[in-house]
C-alpha cells in the first residue's frame, strides 16, 4: 500500500505523552520513516513504549504502512518537553485530559519550538480555542484527534479556527495522510467533535435499551457488529440510507421514513450514568466477555480490524 510522502522539511515528529494513545502514535509515526522524539514522565514510560512498538511493528507491516527506510529503533526518549520538541516539525501532544496540565506543557514547549512546527492535541473532548488560551502564537496549534488505537484506526479529526495560521490545517491533513490516516474537516468547536459525538449518540440509546430491558448487553453490542457495524465500515449513514431509497436519493428516504424515525426519536431518552447503571453494564459485558480477559479481548479486536482493514483495501 503506498501513501502519499511527508511534506517537505518533515523528517521528525514528537510524542508528548507516551502512554496509549502516544505509544501507538509514536510506532505510527516510526513506521512512516520518521524519526521520534519522545516526553513522558511516568516512571517505566521508555519501556512500555518500546515494548508497545515491537508488539505493533507486525501489525503495521500487514497493513502496508512500514515504509522501507522506517527503522522501529530511531526513537528518543527526553527527561524534558522542551528537549523532545526542539527538533521537531510535526508534535504530537496526547498528556492527560486536563486543562491546566495541557496549559502547563505548552507554556513549557513554545519558546522551544521549531519556527515552523506544528502541534497537534489529541483531545477527545477540549476545545482548540480552550488550549489557545496559553500561548503567544496560537496559530500553530491544531486538533488532531484520533481513535484509539491511533496506528491500526485511520480516523484522526482535525480543526482550526480563527486563530490558526494559514496553511496549518493543510499542512497537518498532509503530514496524517503520509502516515496513512484519513483526515476529516472540523468546521466548528463543539464538544466531543464529531466521532465521539456519533458514538456517545448510539451509546445512549445501547445504554438505556439494557436499563429498559429491551435487550442484553451482549445482545445490543451483537445487535451493531453483526448488523449495521458492518455497513458502517464500508459507508456511513447518510450514504447508506441513501442507497436504501430505491435509487431515489435521501429526498425521498426522508419522505418514506419521516414518521417512523420520528416515532423511534421520540421514545428515545437520556439514561444517567449511575453507579447502578455501571453495575448492570459491567455484568453484561462479563456474561459477554465469557472468561476472557479484557487483554485476550484487546487483542481479538486488534486482529480483526486489521482483516477488516486489509479485505477494505484489497489485501485480504
Amino acid at each position: 500500500m503506498s501513501h502519499p510522502q511527508l511534506p517537505q522539511g518533515m523528517t521528525t515528529a514528537a510524542v508528548l505523552g507516551a502512554g496509549t494513545i502516544g505509544a501507538s502514535w509514536a510506532a505510527l509515526f516510526l513506521a512512516a520513516g520518521l524519526k521520534v522524539d519522545v516526553f513522558d514522565s511516568a516512571p517505566g514510560a521508555e519501556a512500555s513504549v518500546r515494548a508497545f512498538i515491537a508488539n505493533s511493528w507486525p501489525q503495521l507491516s500487514a497493513l502496508g504502512l512500514v515504509r522501507a527506510a522506517a527503522d522501529p529503533g530511531a526513537i528518543a526518549f527526553h527527561a524534558t518537553p522542551e528537549e523532545a520538541v526542539r527538533r521537531a516539525q510535526f508534535v504530537q501532544e496526547s498528556v492527560p485530559e486536563r486543562l491546566p496540565i495541557k496549559h502547563e506543557l505548552f507554556r513549557r514547549i513554545e519558546p522551544a519550538l521549531r519556527k515552523e512546527a506544528i502541534v497537534a492535541s489529541s483531545a477527545s473532548g477540549l476545545m482548540v480555542s480552550e488550549m489557545q488560551e496559553v500561548w503567544r502564537d496560537p496559530g500553530r496549534l491544531v486538533l488532531g484527534h484520533p481513535f484509539n488505537p491511533p496506528h491500526l484506526i485511520p480516523l484522526v479529526e482535525v480543526l482550526g479556527n480563527e486563530r490558526t495560521s494559514a496553511g496549518v490545517i493543510e499542512r497537518a491533513e498532509a503530514f496524517y495522510a503520509a502516515c496513512g490516516k484519513v483526515t476529516i474537516r472540523v468546521r466548528k468547536e463543539v464538544p466531543g467533535h464529531v466521532a465521539n459525538r456519533l458514538q456517545a449518540a448510539l451509546w445512549r440509546e445501547a445504554v438505556n435499551l439494557v436499563i429498559e430491558g429491551v435487550a442484553s448487553a451482549g445482545d445490543v453490542d451483537k445487535a451493531i457488529s453483526a448488523g449495521p457495524g458492518l455497513r458502517w465500515a464500508v459507508f456511513g449513514p447518510h450514504m447508506l440510507f441513501s442507497l436504501a431509497s430505491g435509487n431515489q436519493g435521501l429526498e425521498e428516504f426522508c419522505a418514506r421514513y419521516g414518521d417512523s424515525m420520528k416515532r423511534w426519536w421520540a421514545t428515545m431518552s437520556t439514561p444517567e450514568l449511575t453507579p447502578a447503571t455501571g453495575r448492570l453494564l459491567t455484568e453484561g459485558v462479563k456474561v459477554e466477555q465469557a472468561g476472557r480477559s479484557l487483554d485476550e479481548i484487546a487483542q481479538e479486536r486488534d486482529a480483526r480490524i486489521i482483516r477488516v482493514l486489509q479485505a477494505l483495501a484489497g489485501q485480504a
